[in-house]
């Protein structure tokens, strides 16, 4: 049985301390890809954060970018031996046993940065950047449908890892159970086949397979991710989607529109260390005080 662990909420100086690690990591993966021609682009509430705020979403503590399936791998073999190990690691199911994503990560060393409900998975968990992959889905709707319905099925094995204690509803948990018995070798050589199959043939719609989509399309237009443009984000310039306004339209709607406070999304976690000031959430009483390392 894992021990339940309590939330930690960052402080609005922790959370520019995360944000300012995630820079740093995302210029590492910048001067990468520039070395070696590498194409990829910043997504998502990055992307926004751009647009609308010039750098990070004052609330928001992650980076995304993205990167077509045959650049991912470019970028991913770039790593063994240009990536800067003195600070950084790269994370994929190739490479970290007991890893559960089916996109990888970069993460900084000398850090942690602990999702809630993810205590126990057996690999380090620095503060990260997420560096999607972006596969062939089929154009027609009926059976990009149907793909979806597949994603969705590795989508809930790669995590029944952390479902089939941290979810709440019985019959939910009992079925990541079962999804969890699959041996994670043979759950990662099926879902490597199935990347495989999803790019035989190029396509208009491309999608990140183990993680949903915004409607009921189920994919995104791969020119979104050919047609570049530079973006200024906190003070730097990095690649980002030329037709912005139809892909964060897409997206989110309404842009533009500050969500209401209660619906301004932040990431749980229950253990950080920030470059040698560990803050840990005392778990065992609500009414201790949290301890602070150096």
């Amino acid at each position: 049985m894992v021990e339940q662990k309590v939330a930690y909420h960052l402080s609005a100086e922790e959370l520019r301390q995360v944000q300012m690690i995630e820079l740093e990591i995302l210029l590492e993966i910048d001067r990468i890809c520039k070395k070696f021609g590498i194409k990829y682009c910043i997504i998502a509430g990055t992307l926004l954060g751009a647009v609308r705020h010039g750098g990070f979403i004052p609330w928001d503590d992650d980076v995304d970018i993205a990167l077509l399936r045959p650049e991912y791998e470019k970028f991913r073999l770039a790593c063994e031996t240009e990536l800067d190990t003195e600070r950084f690691y790269f994370q994929d199911h190739r490479n970290t046993p007991g890893y559960r994503w089916g996109y990888g990560k970069v993460r900084r060393k000398d850090t942690k940065f602990v999702r809630l409900n993810q205590e126990h998975m057996p690999y380090e968990q620095g503060v990260f950047i997420d560096v999607f992959p972006l596969d062939n889905v089929p154009d027609g709707k009926i059976v990009r449908t149907i793909r979806n319905f597949q994603c969705f099925l590795y989508r809930k094995a790669f995590w029944s890892a952390v479902g089939c204690f941290a979810e709440k509803n019985k019959f939910k948990r009992f079925v990541y159970h079962l999804l969890y018995k699959i041996p994670e070798q043979k759950l990662y050589a099926h879902f490597d086949n199935f990347v495989k199959k999803c790019n035989h043939n190029q396509t208009k719609w491309v999608r990140i397979l183990t993680f949903p989509t915004p409607n009921k399309e189920y994919g995104y237009l791969r020119r979104w991710y050919e047609n570049l443009a530079s973006f200024s984000f906190e003070g730097q310039s990095f690649p980002g989607i030329r037709d912005y306004d139809e892909y964060l339209s897409f997206k989110f709607g309404d842009y533009m529109q500050l969500p209401p406070k209660d619906r301004r999304k932040v990431h749980l976690v229950s253990e950080v260390m920030l470059l040698g000031n560990c803050f840990l959430k005392n778990n065992i009483s609500e009414d201790k005080k949290l301890r602070s390392k150096v």
